[in-house]
């Protein structure tokens, strides 16, 4: 079966699955297959929990005239987002970026939702597999798709931009984010402008944020782009309120307050204004879209309670963010303020400096308690407090009671889970 007939096939059954765990009656099942799982082995479950065909990729779990063989499921999965993302009329509008991808992507989503039928990547399903399931949930009366695009090493943007063929795109910025991966800070940049060049080659729109000197020298010569600035008259103009601790900012005349905390929040919310503006928002509702957004999933979440004022920042860490949120608690007139900082994954041979320097910013700081969790950290010369795995924090916070009243930062990455500390203060 070539990808156009499996296409037919997905009109008739226009939903896909490749988790038997969440199998929806109707749905096409793609048998992927990952380290320590064959999804074609769950090809008969599938079936009997109402899918509609089994894709598989290996002869032997055919089933009956509902599994469809293909060469490889994975690839098949790619195909069929590409061929259903060029069948349908939808506008794609693509980005990345080191940090703030996900609440970029949200906003974007809430401001032109407000005026447009609009499809948005789920949570942060934004690689070569979430790209193209984000594909495959456009329907025709979709007129954007907001398309979040990760990636952890070099053309692995460029290959999700040959998925998706963006109409727009977008960079959040760049930073000290997966240097492993990409090797480095100059690796980082040269991955995530793959986007850049992409939507250059095909003579596409462009947004950017024009006071990041790196986006701004890389595009000075590209004439279809549309940014935003505090300060560059060539710009539209957007004014940065404060951050006490929620973002709020100023433009065409309309004061907005947002309900995410830290001044690095300002550019997330000045990406969705810009957009709204482009594709003609009235400004009315990108005012209530951003103020009507709360952000979820341990992702710059506030908790507040009758013992503490909360900011569950736990979903993932790199220097950068690290570095952004320490600044920005340090800023809080709160009082009796404590940080709890959880490793930085994926940092390569740059990980014991990088551990270091969170270490000596965060001493230059007042803060009434720190504590520092994981090998990282254990392993840096500090006398503040630090824990060489989350067991260890767990006793001392055991034994120890956080005061009432605090105004606790939680960040670390995504592997050290950090929101579990909320069950022991």
């Amino acid at each position: 079966m070539n990808i156009q007939e499996l296409h037919t096939v997905f009109l008739k059954y226009p939903s896909v699955s490749t988790d038997t765990r969440n199998i929806n009656k109707g749905d096409i099942f793609f048998a992927l297959k990952g380290e320590n799982f064959n999804g074609n082995t769950y090809a008969k479950k599938a079936l009997e929990q109402g899918a509609s065909y089994a894709i598989v990729d290996e002869e032997e779990f055919i089933q009956n005239d509902r599994t469809i063989l293909v060469d490889d499921c994975l690839t098949t999965l790619q195909q069929l987002a590409n061929y259903h993302r060029k069948f349908c009329s939808a506008k794609i509008i693509s980005l990345t970026g080191s940090n703030g991808k996900t609440t970029t992507k949200e906003l974007i989503n809430a401001v032109l939702s407000s005026t447009y039928k609009t499809v948005a990547t789920k949570g942060n399903l934004n690689n070569h597999i979430g790209v193209p399931l984000t594909l495959l949930s456009i329907t025709p009366d979709t007129e954007f798709a907001i398309v979040e695009m990760g990636a952890n090493h070099l053309e692995e943007i460029a290959f999700l931009c040959y998925i998706a063929q963006p109409d727009f795109g977008y960079i959040t910025n760049f930073g000290k984010a997966h240097l492993e991966g990409f090797g480095g800070v100059d690796g980082v940049i040269k991955g995530k402008s793959e986007l850049y060049e992409y939507l250059i080659k095909q003579d596409k729109s462009i947004f950017l944020n024009a006071d990041d000197p790196i986006q701004l020298n890389k595009l000075k010569s590209y004439t279809r782009k549309y940014g935003f600035s505090t300060e560059n008259s060539s710009y539209y103009k957007i004014e940065f309120l404060g951050a006490q601790p929620f973002v709020r900012l100023k433009f065409d005349d309309t004061e907005a307050t947002s309900n995410l905390i830290g001044s690095y929040n300002f550019h997330n919310c000045c990406a969705a204004v810009i957009m709204g503006k482009y594709f003609n928002v009235d400004v009315p509702k990108i005012k209530q879209s951003i103020e009507n957004y709360t952000p979820k999933n341990n992702r710059s979440q506030i908790i507040e309670n009758l013992d503490h004022y909360i900011i569950l920042d736990a979903y993932n860490a790199n220097p950068t963010s690290m570095k952004a949120a320490l600044e920005n608690f340090n800023t809080l007139d709160r009082v009796n303020k404590i940080t709890i900082l959880g490793d930085m994954f994926e940092l390569g041979n740059s990980a014991e400096e990088e551990h270091q320097t969170v270490v000596q910013i965060t001493e230059q700081m007042n803060f009434d308690q720190v504590m520092f969790v994981g090998e990282n950290f254990y392993r840096t010369k500090t006398a503040l407090k630090k824990f060489k795995n989350f067991d260890k924090l767990k006793q001392y916070l055991t034994e120890h009671s956080v005061p009432k009243k605090s105004t606790i930062l939680i960040k670390g990455s995504r592997g050290m889970a950090l929101e579990r500390v909320l069950d022991h203060i």
